[in-house]
C-alpha cells in the first residue's frame, strides 16, 4: 500500500484542529455528538500527535489550560488530599467544560485515577523537555498537590473507573499511568516523590499484570503500558501483545475488552463488541518503537482500512460492518493515526 505521510499527516492534523476551542482544550469529538465536551484524558492522547509533529505550541497552550482547570479546583483537590475521597464526585472530574472550566456535575464515573496521571505527565513531560508551562508559585504548587493528591488516593490500591470510566475496580492501566507520572516528577529537584509512592505502584503494576483487572484477563487499555508510559517489562510486553492480538483485534479495530456492551451490535449485549479504531494505531505505534517494521505496517495498513472515504477516523464500527458510530471523527483516535504515520515514515 502506497502511502504519502505528509498529506495524511497534515489532513488529520487538520481535522483535530476542527475540536479545538479558542482555550487551546480540545473537546473529544464534533460539536453535535455527547464528545463535544473536553476530557482530560483525551486532550492528553490528542496532544501527543502534536508533541510527535514537533508543534510544540499546540501542546504547551493546551497544557497551560489543563493547569488552569486544576487550579480552577483547588479547593476540591485540598480537600480531597486531606480527606482522601469515598465517594467519585470528590475526585478530581474526569470532564470540563471547554470554555469555562467548570467540571460537569451530572452522575458520571470520575474517580479516573488514569487521566490524572496523564495530565501529571504532560506537565512534567514539558518541564524536563525545557518547554514548560509552570510559571508561577500556584501553578507550580499546583503540580505537587497532585502528586500529594495521588498519594493521598494510594493509587496503587485504589479502585477507580479506569480508562474507559465503568465499573470500580483497580485497573492496571490506572497505576501504570501514574507510576510513569511519578517517575518523571521525581527528576524535577522541585517537587517531592515519596520512595513508597513508586515503589508500592510497582509492586501492584507486576501483582496484577498480565491482567487489566480482576475482571478483564486482557484489555485494550494495557497497550498504554507499553505506549506512551513505558512502565513494562519485556516479557510484559510480549504477553500483554500476544494477548491483545490474538482475543481483541478485529477487521476495523480493536476490542476493548470481550463483552463490551458500549455500541454493542448486538441487542444481548454480548457477541458482538465495538471494534474501536485507535488500537490498530496503538500496535503500529508499538511495533515501530520495537523496529518491527513489518509488523508496524501491517497495522499501519489496517488503520489505514478504518479511515472514512471523507478522511476521517472514527471512535469505533458496529462488529463486523462498516458502519462507525456517531463519534466520527475522534480527536483521539485521529491523534493515534497520525502517530502511527509520523513513526512509520521515520522508519524510512
Amino acid at each position: 500500500m502506497e502511502i504519502d505521510f505528509e498529506t495524511e499527516i497534515k489532513q488529520h492534523l487538520d481535522v483535530i484542529r476542527t475540536m479545538q476551542t479558542p482555550t487551546g482544550v480540545f473537546t473529544a469529538s464534533a460539536e453535535d455528538t455527547f464528545y463535544n465536551k473536553a476530557w482530560l484524558r483525551d486532550i492528553y492522547f490528542i496532544v501527543l500527535s502534536f508533541l510527535e509533529v514537533g508543534e510544540i505550541e499546540t501542546v504547551k497552550k493546551a497544557a497551560k489550560a489543563l493547569l488552569q482547570v486544576l487550579i480552577k479546583n483547588q479547593d476540591k483537590i485540598d480537600w480531597a488530599i486531606a480527606n482522601k475521597p469515598h465517594e467519585t464526585w470528590q475526585y478530581i472530574h474526569a470532564r470540563f467544560h471547554p470554555e469555562t472550566f467548570e467540571e460537569y456535575w451530572e452522575e458520571w464515573g470520575n474517580s479516573q485515577n488514569d487521566a490524572v496521571g496523564e495530565v501529571l505527565n504532560l506537565l512534567v513531560e514539558l518541564e524536563l523537555r525545557g518547554e514548560g508551562v509552570v510559571e508561577t508559585e500556584a501553578e507550580k504548587a499546583m503540580l505537587q498537590k497532585l502528586i500529594d493528591y495521588l498519594v493521598s488516593l494510594e493509587y496503587w490500591h485504589d479502585s477507580d473507573n479506569g480508562i474507559w470510566e465503568e465499573n470500580l475496580e483497580i485497573h492496571a492501566s490506572s497505576i501504570g499511568s501514574v507510576l510513569a507520572a511519578l517517575r518523571k516528577a521525581r527528576q524535577l529537584d522541585w517537587l517531592h516523590v515519596p520512595d513508597s509512592a513508586i515503589e508500592l505502584g510497582e509492586q501492584s503494576l507486576n501483582n496484577l499484570l498480565p491482567r487489566e483487572s480482576t475482571t478483564k484477563f486482557v484489555d485494550l487499555a494495557l497497550l498504554t503500558l507499553i505506549y506512551p508510559f513505558e512502565v513494562t517489562k519485556e516479557e510484559e510486553t510480549l504477553e500483554i501483545l500476544r494477548n491483545v492480538e490474538y482475543h481483541l483485534v478485529k477487521d476495523k479495530g480493536v476490542l476493548r475488552y470481550k463483552f463490551d456492551r458500549y455500541y454493542n451490535h448486538n441487542d444481548d449485549g454480548y457477541s458482538e463488541e465495538a471494534e474501536w479504531c485507535f488500537g490498530l494505531s496503538w500496535l503500529a505505534i508499538i511495533y515501530a518503537d520495537r523496529g518491527q517494521v513489518d509488523r508496524a505496517w501491517y497495522y499501519l495498513e489496517r488503520a489505514k482500512n478504518a479511515v472514512t472515504k471523507d478522511g476521517k477516523v472514527p471512535e469505533a464500527y458496529f462488529s463486523h460492518t462498516d458502519n462507525p458510530n456517531p463519534n466520527t471523527p475522534l480527536a483521539w483516535a485521529e491523534s493515534m493515526y497520525v502517530i502511527a504515520l509520523k513513526k512509520i515514515r521515520d522508519l524510512g
